[in-house]
């Protein structure tokens, strides 16, 4: 999906390098915040966070700042075309700029670009856990070199819109959590039907919505659309992206097998469908996966 030259990127709510809360916290599903989930909900390497979260607690950055990421040259859509780190930026615009129509009283997230390792406000993670929202700080945390792995370990096309479905998903559990569903994954959390599932479902969705408002949904600032309409290869690459990342694909890539009982983000089957569905209505009322009776 290619970004309109004439828009201008914002980069007021973005920061970079690592730092935040600190250590000592660590990374815990359940205590904090009334019981949200203050963990990465939205590990798209499938990974069960129980199997993360013990090493994580163990890192200590003894508060270094890793290298901070120039976004002094992040300026124009032209930029967010050329460059991943502005277009991670300038996507984070768009997913705000629609979202700011659908829900009154929208509020933006912040996003933290990084590399290595950053303290989070949901204690300290690695470049491992993959792309991943903090409700404790409201903020998108991102590795721009995950788009390559994505590429090079689940097998994505990689192409733009690849990249900007991801940024518009962890955006989506920022909508999450401003609608007060974001703590239904903990309750749940595990299995084909589980609320973990239908919490990554319904950001996939989501992330659909943006995709169909994006080449119509004007910069304020400028008066023009974020992004010029959506391309069949657009959406393939989208449908790519999503399918990559599906728990079956992962786990059959991974032991040969497939283990459903042990889902947390859902299908490859699943999270196109969810993603579809969110694209061709752009209605998120059509996003209610924990009523959904059929998953996909």
């Amino acid at each position: 999906m290619t970004f309109n030259e004439g828009m201008q990127i914002d980069t007021s709510t973005t920061s970079t390098g690592g730092g935040g809360r600190g250590p000592g916290r660590g990374l815990a599903i359940g205590g904090g915040l009334g019981g949200l989930l203050v963990v990465v909900v939205a590990m798209f390497l499938g990974i069960d966070p129980g199997t993360i979260l013990p090493q994580q607690q163990q890192i200590d950055t003894g508060g270094a700042q890793t290298q901070g990421i120039d976004l002094s040259h992040c300026k124009t859509g032209a930029d967010a075309n050329k460059y991943v780190e502005c277009r991670v930026v300038a996507t984070g615009n768009s997913v705000d700029g629609v979202w700011s129509q659908l829900i009154q009283g929208y509020t933006r997230p912040h996003m933290k670009l990084f590399t290595n390792q950053v303290n989070t406000g949901c204690g300290p993670a690695t470049t491992d856990v993959g792309p991943f929202y903090c409700p404790a700080d409201k903020t998108a945390y991102f590795d721009t070199g995950f788009f390559q792995v994505l590429v090079d370990q689940f097998g994505s096309s990689g192409g733009p819109l690849a990249q900007e479905y991801v940024v518009a998903h962890e955006y989506g559990h920022h909508v999450q959590d401003l609608l007060g569903v974001l703590g239904r994954a903990q309750r749940d959390p595990e299995g084909a039907t589980g609320a973990g599932v239908r919490t990554e479902l319904q950001a996939d969705c989501y992330a659909g919505v943006w995709a169909h408002y994006a080449s119509i949904t004007k910069q304020e600032s400028t008066g023009v659309p974020y992004l010029e309409p959506l391309s069949d290869k657009d959406i393939a690459d989208a449908l790519s992206a999503a399918q990559s990342v599906g728990d079956d694909r992962i786990q059959k890539a991974a032991t040969g097998r497939v283990t459903p009982e042990t889902w947390t983000h859902g299908s490859s089957a699943q999270r196109q469908k969810w993603f579809t569905v969110g694209y061709q209505t752009g209605d998120p009322k059509k996003c209610d996966t924990f009523a959904a009776t059929d998953l996909g």
